[in-house]
């Protein structure tokens, strides 16, 4: 065994130093090292010297510090044995495996019986991936297993963690590092409304376009606990795991999710747009790669329980008209479903509402040209079902708890739970021609249980192998579980219940930190909203739904001809451009003008680019302030237009040039000087059409 170990990919070296026996820990994360880098004398030169009122050694920050090497800070394991007596592990290390790209890291600790392993991955995106696992030759109670603990960079000025709420998901929080921890944990049992897995280390003052920042995310859908601690001593750590305790049986192999990280030295861009590409690239297991991503119609917001094969086929026809490519048949098909109080798990097509079956609606919608979608909830039950009345012992967590929605949830680690909606999901999927499922999850857990997730999993794994060709959505009223691990198995993700755009508007641009256009679904809602009451125009809803995967959701009948008209046109842009776009790296651009949200989503080939500029309330100043672009070729020249100049409000009376006709600038201008709008009223989203000139 030699050392220290080096991982590289194009943007990014980790180095792996160790000390004596201990395991070895981080002690360089960032840009790329010289391929001749003496890591011999970078580890010496690491070396830490010591203080007075300090033991006499410095206790290692290794990838799995414990307390029993008298670490002083939270340990990166914990656990005691089956009886719940308390264990202190010291791992020492047996082996390193590396060669280059990926490192195996074996650990012991032969007095307890215990063996770690850790991994370390690179991709082709430029994305690390890195998880641990614990086997131990006697039951244990584990606490917690932390994913490869990360040594965080002295020059790392803030941590950035995302919270939010049902239809204000994905809110960014900013702190500075402080002595002590910064700790969050998901406990509801899924990836959360509250806190999203996922974190950035920023320097000072780094901006989405400037700035060196380290990106994480926690692939991972049962609840997840966050920690970036600062020690007295001034060495900080970064962990990601399981929730704390969610391992609720004893047991003698433990493994933690995968953590992806990124590292760039231009901005929260230059690690996003690795995020993106991983998940779309990499990761997104996609029933079919070649097929253009379809617009998407779903009746929700239009019928809601009310379901009627005739107006849904009127309905149905509107949507096609529009240029909807799939039509979602939403809940309230089944059981005696006519509220959110009953027939969650009688997975069986309500007879009342359709007599002869779903067939007749799939037949109608077929013939318009698009597919058919339908949506389950299958880890839920109500009391007022027939499944609970069978299996009131089915759920999960105590039988006098707290509803959520008026359900309970079934227990997922039950093989028989397992089997029972199996063998019902796959009787409705057999019987009829699906090309999408909404998979829905409408309340939190009563506890946090790592084996309710793996049984999830298990679920949709058997049932993608069943039925090969339908695409699967996530959605937990709305972004309640969306993360890596859940999107293994999914193609799409509901982002928010919330349809109003201006709120969309942001939601949509802060995921893009870790989710790609591809798969956020973003839907054209009512023309007032039935999530927030506000009223906002057409071309508004349908430009913020356009940059992302399109869909509609609303009650078409209501549509003006106007309305109608402009969501023709913006949906006919979004099916001419959808094969480059969502190739795209979607970069979040820097705005001088709090009140204007801009994208750029530049074409793989760099040929190509589409600016997505959103007026969410009114300027400060009267006239809009350059936007500055960035992802561009400094040297080159490009093309742009306004793919909806019609927008401009009757007060945008001057020469501004977008309005008219082309712009040809240099890359550098644009990402310098910046692109000067035409002025807009609050509610108005800029489209514009870039192309390389060669």
């Amino acid at each position: 065994m030699t050392g220290p170990w080096r991982i590289d990919d194009a943007t990014q070296t980790l180095v792996l130093a160790a000390t004596g026996t201990e395991l070895p820990g981080v002690i360089y994360w960032g840009d790329p090292l010289p391929p001749e880098e003496d890591l011999a004398e970078l580890a010496r030169a690491t070396r830490s010297d010591i203080g007075g009122g300090m033991l006499d050694a410095l206790p290692e920050l290794t990838i799995c510090p414990t307390h029993g090497a008298g670490f002083p800070g939270q340990p990166g394991l914990s656990l005691a044995d089956a009886d719940g007596a308390p264990l202190l592990p010291r791992l020492s290390l047996e082996a390193v495996d590396c060669d280059g790209t990926r490192a195996r890291v074996r650990g012991r600790d032969a007095a307890l019986g215990l063996s770690y392993e850790a991994r370390i991955e690179t991709t082709s995106s430029n994305v690390l991936k890195l998880s641990a696992r614990l086997t131990s030759e006697a039951p244990v109670r584990l606490q917690w297993l932390s994913a490869p603990v990360l040594a965080a960079p002295q020059s790392s000025a803030e941590v950035l963690t995302v919270s939010g709420r049902w239809l204000s998901e994905f809110q960014l929080d900013r702190q500075p590092w402080r002595q002590g921890a910064i700790l969050q944990e998901a406990l509801n049992g899924r990836s959360g409304h509250e806190h999203f897995p996922g974190a950035y280390l920023l320097e000072a003052g780094a901006a989405k376009t400037r700035g060196a920042v380290q990106a994480l995310h926690y692939g991972w859908s049962g609840g997840h606990r966050f920690l970036a601690e600062e020690l007295s001593d001034g060495r900080r750590q970064v962990q990601f795991g399981h929730a704390a305790g969610s391992e609720r049986a004893p047991g003698t192999s433990f493994e933690t999710a995968t953590l992806y990280a990124a590292h760039g030295n231009a901005g929260l861009n230059s690690a996003a747009v690795r995020l993106q590409a991983y998940l779309r690239d990499d990761h997104v297991a996609w029933r079919d790669p070649a097929r253009p991503r379809p617009v998407h119609y779903n009746c929700w917001e239009a019928v809601y329980f009310d379901h009627d094969l005739e107006v849904l086929s009127d309905i149905a026809e509107r949507a096609a008209r529009i240029g909807a490519e799939r039509f979602v048949l939403d809940d309230g098909w089944f059981g005696a479903r006519d509220d959110d109080t009953t027939s969650l798990g009688d997975w069986q097509v309500d007879a009342r509402k359709w007599p002869e079956g779903l067939g007749p609606l799939i037949d109608r919608v077929e013939a318009l040209g698009m597919r058919f979608g339908l949506w389950v909830e299958p880890e839920m039950v109500n009391p007022q079902s027939a499944l609970f009345r069978a299996h009131p012992d089915w759920i999960l967590g105590p039988a006098d708890q707290t509803l959520g929605r008026a359900q309970y949830v079934l227990d997922m680690s039950r093989a028989e739970v397992r089997d029972h909606l199996f063998e019902a999901l796959d009787a409705v999927f057999s019987a009829h021609r699906i090309d999408y499922v909404k998979w829905d999850h409408n309340r939190v857990l009563p506890v946090a249980d790592a084996a309710q997730a793996r049984g999830v999993y298990a679920l949709f794994d058997r049932l993608r192998a069943a039925h090969p060709g339908i695409e699967f959505e996530t959605c937990a009223s709305g972004g309640g579980r969306i993360d890596y691990g859940i999107l293994s198995r999914t193609e799409r993700v509901w982002l928010s219940d919330s349809n109003d755009a201006l709120e969309r508007l942001r939601i949509q641009h802060d995921a893009a930190l870790f989710l790609p256009a591809a798969v956020t679904g973003a839907h054209v809602g009512a023309r007032d909203s039935h999530s927030s009451g506000r009223s906002l125009p057409m071309g508004f809803r349908a430009g913020v739904a356009a940059s992302r995967h399109m869909g509609f959701e609303m009650d078409l009948r209501d549509l003006t001809e106007a309305e109608e008209a402009v969501l023709t046109r913006l949906t006919a842009w979004w099916k001419a451009a959808r094969g480059w776009l969502f190739g795209a790296a979607l970069h979040r651009l820097d705005s001088d003008d709090p009140a204007m949200t801009g994208e750029l989503q530049v074409a793989a080939d760099g040929s190509r680019f589409a600016l997505f500029a959103g007026q969410s309330q009114t300027s400060r100043q009267s006239l809009p302030r350059p936007l500055r672009l960035t992802g561009l070729d400094p040297a080159a020249r490009y093309e742009l237009r306004l793919a909806n100049p019609e927008d401009a409000p009757p007060q945008s009376r001057g020469p501004n040039r977008l309005k008219t006709g082309p712009i040809r600038a240099s890359g550098r201008w644009l990402m310098a000087q910046g692109l000067t709008l035409p002025l807009a009223w609050p509610a108005t989203m800029w489209i514009v059409e870039g192309r390389r000139l060669d």
